[in-house]
C-alpha cells in the first residue's frame, strides 16, 4: 500500500500500512462490510486517508491545521476519492465537537500524542469514537530511536538527557515535545479498555542508514524494507526504535 514512487515514504510507513491493512481485513471479514467508517485524527494532508479511501473505505480525517486539510481537498480531488474523505478542523482533546462518539470502526492516532497536553485524554477519546468492536492504530514518536541517533551523532550529553528527561527531550532546541517507551503507550490503550493486539517497532534502522547508501546500491532499499519488517515485531528492537506502533482492540473485536 505504500506509495511505490516514493521510496523513502515507504520506508517510514511500510510496516504500519501492513499492520493497518491485516486490521482492516480482518474487520471487514467480521463486520460483513467491505466499507468501514475510518477516523483519522490528526490524519493532515492525507497520506493515510487516500490509500484507504481508494481500498473503498469512508474516511473522516480530523486535523487542527486549515493548511493540511487545503492540501487534503486538493489530494483528495487529484486522487478522486472527494466522494469518501471528509476533512473537518478539530483535534484529538476536543474531538467530540465535530465528531460523533462509537461511529467508526477503526481509529488512527498518528503522530498525535507527541503534541497534546493531555495523552491519556487523547487515548481516551480515539477510544471512545470507536464502534463496541473496533481498532485503534497508535502511531507515535519513540524515546530510544532519539537517544541512538544523538548518541551515534557525537551528542553524548543530549543523548543522556533525553534519557532521563520525564519527555523525553534532548534539550530546548528539539523540535519534539513527547516521545514514549513501549511500555508508557501500552499502558495508555490499555488504561482507555482496549486490549493490546500488536506492539510493532517501525524505522529501527532507517534514520541510522545513510541515504546515499540506500538510493544508490543495488538491492539495498528493498532489503532494507524486510529487515525493517523482520526486527519491528521483536520487542528487543522496540527500544531503539524511531517511532512505536501500537495495534489496539475493543474486548468485542479482540473476541471476535
Amino acid at each position: 500500500m505504500p506509495d511505490p514512487t516514493r521510496p523513502r515514504a515507504s520506508l517510514r510507513t511500510a510496516v504500519v500500512w501492513e499492520v493497518l491493512q491485516d486490521a482492516l481485513d480482518r474487520r471487514v471479514k467480521a463486520t460483513g462490510r467491505d466499507a468501514l467508517d475510518v477516523l483519522d485524527t490528526g490524519g493532515g494532508s492525507g497520506n493515510f486517508a487516500v490509500p484507504l479511501a481508494r481500498l473503498g473505505h469512508r474516511v473522516t480525517v480530523v486535523d487542527p491545521s486549515p493548511n493540511a486539510l487545503f492540501a487534503l481537498e486538493r489530494r483528495i480531488a487529484e486522487a478522486g476519492v472527494a466522494d469518501r474523505v471528509k476533512g473537518v478542523q478539530g483535534d484529538v482533546l476536543g474531538l467530540f465537537d465535530v465528531v460523533e462518539r462509537g461511529g467508526h470502526d477503526v481509529v488512527l492516532c498518528h503522530g498525535v500524542l507527541e503534541y497534546v497536553d493531555d495523552p491519556a485524554e487523547g487515548v481516551r477519546n480515539t477510544v471512545a469514537a470507536l464502534r463496541s468492536e473496533g481498532v485503534l492504530s497508535l502511531l507515535a514518536a519513540g524515546l530510544g530511536g532519539a537517544v541512538v541517533a544523538r548518541a551515534l551523532a557525537g551528542h553524548f550529553k543530549e543523548a543522556k538527557q533525553a534519557l532521563e528527561d520525564p519527555d523525553g527531550r534532548w534539550g530546548e532546541g528539539d523540535p519534539m515535545p513527547r516521545r514514549f517507551t513501549a511500555e508508557q503507550l501500552t499502558g495508555l490503550v490499555e488504561d482507555a479498555g482496549l486490549a493490546v493486539a500488536a506492539v510493532h517497532g517501525v524505522r529501527v534502522f532507517a534514520d541510522l542508514v545513510p541515504g546515499v547508501l540506500v538510493d544508490t546500491e543495488p538491492g539495498a532499499l528493498d532489503a532494507l524494507l524486510k529487515l525493517e519488517a523482520a526486527a519491528a515485531e521483536l520487542p528487543a528492537f522496540h527500544s531503539v526504535a524511531t517511532q512505536l506502533h501500537v495495534l489496539g482492540e475493543t474486548p468485542g473485536a479482540a473476541g471476535a
